[in-house]
């Protein structure tokens, strides 16, 4: 079964290529919502194997260390990894200090580094079906 990936908050012109890249290279589905409340909701409603959090949701511009933060408050959800899409490391630090996951910045989208931290939650084990 392919990894799923919410992303949240992103534009359409940075989502598309976090998609194609994503979709490409680890055979991931990924589903986009606009606001917190939604991603939510779609947490709520199906699995994810990741959650992408924009810094700054593009819709309503929310702090996207605020949307971690409220997907970590719930219990049901605390377990989901989450990682900050933000090219600013004190953005970075901060998320990971709200239970998130190292993240990338959109200008780092096809570094190595990249590709390793998002391989940890997107590769499917060899024993499994993909």
């Amino acid at each position: 079964m392919a990894k799923r990936v919410l992303d949240v908050g992103q534009c359409g012109p940075d989502h598309a290529p976090i998609r194609r890249m994503i979709e490409g290279r680890f055979g991931a589905q990924v589903s986009q919502v606009d606001t917190s409340d939604a991603a939510l909701a779609a947490l709520r409603a199906g699995q994810f194997d990741l959650v992408l959090v924009n810094r700054k949701l593009d819709h309503d511009y929310t702090d996207g260390v605020d949307v971690i933060r409220r997907i970590k408050a719930d219990a049901a959800l605390a377990a989901v990894p989450c990682m900050l899409v933000s090219n600013y490391p004190e953005y970075q630090i901060e998320a990971v200090a709200a239970g998130a996951e190292p993240g990338f910045g959109k200008q780092e989208l096809n570094q190595p580094a990249t590709h390793e931290r998002l391989a940890k939650f997107l590769v499917v084990p060899a024993d499994q079906p993909s």
